[in-house]
């Protein structure tokens, strides 16, 4: 995004909150507003009803692991994030390092972190939760090749078929 923005791109990026710990609010807009982006903070829940206003032309979020077929680990939402897009018929990007290609595991072999249960009944350690109620918090999601339309690294551009188009990113 730095890089358009110098290219003289004109970019006007929305930023989900992205709940339950707020990286959306904390970090993200820090950086976004520290370095000039035009953006705005929205609330997690509102992405689909921007998106569907037509107010949304790609999305591009990170990977924390990218599987040798197309499948990204990303924080939690993402994978419903690129369901959105899809629906909406926005393309769905992925923007990371190569050093969060994984090129020798299977999905099925990843764990997903389930993250402390406080996350989501308090805030600023006032109870907003039910007392009793069952939490499922997990940290990250899985988003299948699918959804995805590129994955954005330093050496290039994957596209599908994910399988060829990362094995060949890989080598160089």
């Amino acid at each position: 995004m730095r890089t358009a923005k110098k290219q003289g791109k004109r970019i006007y990026v929305y930023i989900p909150e992205t709940r339950p710990t707020l990286q959306g609010s904390r970090l993200t807009a820090f950086e976004l507003v520290r370095d000039g982006f035009r953006c705005k903070l929205l609330a997690d829940t509102a992405v689909g009803h921007i998106m569907a206003k037509g107010m949304i032309d790609k999305v591009i979020v990170g990977a924390d692991r990218i599987m040798r077929d197309g499948h990204i680990f990303n924080k939690i939402g993402t994978s419903q994030l690129a369901i959105l897009a899809k629906t909406f018929k926005i393309p769905f990007i992925a923007a990371a390092p190569t050093s969060s290609f994984d090129l020798n595991s299977d999905i099925k072999e990843i764990e997903i972190e389930e993250r402390d249960p406080e996350e989501v009944t308090t805030i600023k350690g006032r109870r907003i939760a039910a007392k009793g109620v069952p939490i499922l918090n997990p940290a990250f999601d899985l988003t299948p090749p699918h959804l995805i339309d590129a994955i954005v690294t330093e050496r290039g551009i994957a596209k599908p078929p994910y399988g060829r188009s990362i094995k060949a990113l890989m080598k160089h």
